[in-house]
């Protein structure tokens, strides 16, 4: 099945709003082993969205719109599909009293333009909002003797994924007998390059299982994907698959399965009842506040200090003038002391800690933009590791951070001597 994902909004084109939507509909999307073709955003103008809408049925099987569903008369998207697959729009009369009902419950009064919602083309099968006031629709057409389905759901991602997730996916699920099973193998320490080099033949070969390999802030990994008649043969073809893989590129894979690797170090802190605490420079803070976006990580994480200047770092965490001087804030030899600083702060058995080169200035021929340092400090041993890192100032911080899991994740492996 090919599917396209429309997002319909003259806000996501100029800018204002950032689509997130699209990249949400499409990793849900190829999990359930649908191949995503396009990625279109057109604004509020009934045209150009019904000229996309009619371009769209002609190459895809699925097409997902997101947006233009509220009262106003910029929210268009009903009307052009209702153009597009010529079907007249129709008063529902469930969706009136549901609408009425919802607005009742609150204590406000419905407006004449909110009954806009409750008109859909003729034969559209209506998923309710929890979350709001447009309903999404599923429209199933017959475009010449093949089934095509068009799909709307409500701009806010609030509104749209739950609607997505209790609707949508249940309905795609049941347009095939086949069952479909996926896994993803987490690599480390290795480019994307080396890696596909050495899988060469796996994905120039695949049928089924097929192999995708993606790349994100310096992570690469893969996506074992199966479709079969039973849910058990297509979990034996995947796991047959992984087992080869180790056997290729088993020094590399840290993890499988679908969680990313502050998912992981926290699990493990949990495991062996550990805590860890940072010192950050040039990430200033993000390291704390990536691992507190998850819950229960007041559990494994106790301090958080971000010393950006030298005075700080030597005030706060007692890094000496010396190695400041003579090795300079982004050196191996500052990450260490910060590290073994950050101990005598904390108590933490786990400290790490990170100084860097973010740009886009400040770097030079020994040192240049992307150069970070790193120190990790458990119960008594200390590791410190240097990387050059390349992209953005926000790129830099953001692989700088991911890193810092990496190595906390590699000491939680060692075998514990106390």
């Amino acid at each position: 099945m090919k599917a396209a994902i429309l997002t319909v909004g003259t806000e996501i084109l100029f800018g204002q709003i950032e689509n997130t939507n699209a990249s949400y509909l499409s990793r849900e999307l190829n999990n359930l082993g649908i191949d995503v073709m396009y990625h279109n955003t057109v604004g509020d103008n009934l045209n150009r969205l019904t000229d996309n809408l009619l371009h769209l049925l002609k190459e895809c099987d699925l097409i997902i719109t997101t947006g233009g569903l509220g009262p106003t008369r910029d929210d268009i998207t009903k009307e052009g599909v209702s153009i597009a697959i010529n079907k007249p729009m129709v008063l529902n009369g469930d969706v009136k009293i549901w609408l009425e009902n919802r607005f009742k419950k609150t204590g406000r009064n419905i407006t004449e333009n909110n009954y806009r919602q409750c008109y859909f083309p003729e034969g559209a099968d209506i998923m309710l909002n929890d979350n709001g006031t447009a309903p999404g629709m599923i429209n199933t057409i017959n475009y010449n003797d093949e089934s095509r389905y068009l799909i709307t759901l409500p701009g806010p991602p609030r509104e749209m994924k739950p609607m997505f997730q209790r609707d949508v996916i249940p309905f795609i699920k049941s347009l095939s007998d086949e069952h479909i099973v996926y896994e993803f193998v987490r690599t480390s320490g290795i480019g994307e390059s080396l890696l596909e080099s050495k899988i060469m033949d796996l994905v120039d070969e695949q049928t089924d299982p097929t192999i995708a390999t993606y790349v994100t802030y310096g992570e690469v990994y893969l996506r074992i994907t199966s479709k079969r008649r039973t849910a058990k043969e297509a979990h034996d073809s995947v796991t047959k698959m992984i087992e080869i893989l180790k056997s290729r590129i088993g020094r590399y894979i840290y993890y499988v399965g679908n969680k990313n690797i502050e998912e992981i170090v926290i699990e493990k802190l949990k495991e062996k009842n550990l805590t860890v605490s940072s010192s950050e420079s040039c990430t200033g803070g993000m390291f704390g506040e990536t691992i507190t976006k998850y819950p229960g990580s007041s559990e494994v994480f106790q301090t958080s200090l971000v010393t950006y200047s030298n005075e700080s770092k030597a005030n706060i965490l007692g890094v000496s003038k010396k190695t400041l001087d003579s090795y300079g804030a982004v050196s191996e030899e500052t990450a260490g002391e910060m590290a073994i600083g950050t101990n005598t702060v904390s108590k933490s058995p786990i400290c790490v800690s990170v100084t860097g080169i973010a740009g886009p200035g400040g770097g030079s021929s020994d040192k240049p933009v992307g150069t970070v340092c790193f120190g990790i400090y458990y119960r008594g041993r200390l590791n410190t590791y240097k990387k050059l890192f390349k992209g953005d100032r926000n790129s830099i911080r953001k692989q700088s951070v991911l890193w810092m899991f990496r190595y906390i994740y590699e000491v939680l492996g060692e075998k514990d001597e106390k």
